[in-house]
């Protein structure tokens, strides 16, 4: 599967964006999704994860309560709406697609096999 996140871009705190992965190749309905960051001089972060059928969510606790993932299976895209934007959520982030669904919703990036190329969110304050 081929994935391109977009969506991105330059907001003040308390902005909100809408990121947006789009998956071509192999049925959208067969990954788990899930949303990664990565700020400059730090390792790439778990940020929301989605079941493959978009039944059940799980978010890193810096990000619960202001960032929902959500899919829409019939345009094989991901999204990852979030508010009440931070300085400290600027990051690139990326989509990824762990396609062992069987193992549950996991939130280390080694588990996920395909990876967008990141979309550049900078948040000002």
């Amino acid at each position: 599967v081929q994935l391109q996140a977009s969506g991105g871009g330059l907001v003040q705190a308390g902005d909100s964006l809408k990121l947006s992965c789009e998956a071509s190749g192999r049925s959208f309905t067969s990954y788990n999704m899930g949303w990664f960051r990565q700020a400059p001089g730090k390792e790439r972060e778990f940020v929301a994860v989605i079941s493959w059928n978009g039944g059940i969510t799980r978010y890193a606790d810096s990000v619960k309560g202001r960032f929902t993932i959500y899919k829409d299976n019939a345009k094989n895209t991901v999204y990852l709406q979030m508010n009440s934007l931070k300085p400290e959520d600027t990051a690139v982030y990326y989509c990824a697609a762990d396609d062992r669904t069987y193992y549950g919703l996991r939130n280390t990036p080694p588990y996920y096999k395909y990876w967008g190329q990141g979309t550049q969110v900078t948040v000002s304050s």
